[in-house]
C-alpha cells in the first residue's frame, strides 16, 4: 500500500495527457481543416459588389434603399 497513490498518479497523468492530445487532434483534423478549407472555397468564387447588390435589391440594408 505504500506510494500507491504516486503509482496511480503516474498512470492517470500519462492517461490524461495521451487523452487530451487525442482530442485536440481529433479537433483539428475532424473540425478546423475541413472549415479553413470550406471558407477558402467559399472565398475563392465570392464576389462581394454581386451580394451587396442582392441585399441592396432586397432591401436588405437601411444605408442603401433599393432603387
Amino acid at each position: 500500500m505504500r506510494r500507491l497513490l504516486a503509482r496511480r498518479m503516474k498512470l492517470h497523468l500519462c492517461g490524461a495527457f495521451l487523452v487530451s492530445l487525442g482530442c485536440a487532434a481529433l479537433y483539428k483534423f475532424g473540425v478546423a481543416e475541413p472549415r479553413k478549407r470550406a471558407y477558402a472555397e467559399f472565398y475563392k468564387n465570392y464576389d462581394p459588389m454581386k451580394d451587396f447588390e442582392a441585399m441592396k435589391a432586397a432591401g436588405v440594408l437601411e444605408s442603401a434603399p433599393p432603387n
